[in-house]
């Protein structure tokens, strides 16, 4: 099954000249939500990954899905104020603005095997602000796994010129 043709794209959103990729049909979709999945796990099944971590939000619906199958361990990745114990926290640059990135104190052990999850890497502002959080915890980050990758916008690049193993699945032109 080709993932990208049960992705639904939306023009001029959330701005003009935007073509927002919406994953609410593929994960609508039984077969299709199983293989993004199995794809995201298969590379990653003998690596002994501790956790999963999931951006908000689109990231929780797969990392929580990815971790179960690795039998791993889930940790949520939020905005600001969202989460309710002690956390550490990173400022990242948005197109207009900043934005902070959440995370536990102790959600994540010290050189404990990390996958990173979202459903989209772009930019890779978002993703860049989440391995940071995860090396603050000491992490030791096995890998980052996309559903979608923007390629023209370079974050997949970028986490991998930070020598973090990047995969993902499909990928569309431009923006």
């Amino acid at each position: 099954m080709n993932l990208a043709d049960c992705i639904r794209t939306i023009p001029d959103y959330p701005k003009a000249g935007i073509l927002f990729r919406d994953i609410t049909t593929l994960l609508g979709d039984a077969r299709a939500f199983r293989q993004a999945v199995d794809d995201l796990v298969e590379p990653y099944g003998a690596m002994e990954i501790g956790k999963v971590a999931g951006i908000e939000a689109r990231g929780f619906i797969l990392g929580g899905a990815v971790a179960h199958r690795l039998g791993a361990g889930f940790v949520p990745l939020r905005k600001r104020g969202k989460l309710p114990h002690l956390t550490r926290a990173v400022e990242y640059a948005l197109e207009y603005g900043a934005d902070v990135l959440e995370m536990h104190l102790d959600a994540i052990l010290e050189g404990e095997r990390v996958m990173l999850i979202d459903d989209l890497i772009a930019t890779g502002g978002t993703a860049l602000a989440a391995v940071s959080l995860l090396e603050q915890a000491k992490a030791t980050i096995v890998a980052a796994g996309f559903v979608i990758d923007l390629p023209d916008l370079g974050g997949a690049q970028r986490l991998r010129e930070r020598g973090i193993r990047v995969q993902t699945l499909t990928s569309f032109k431009g923006h």
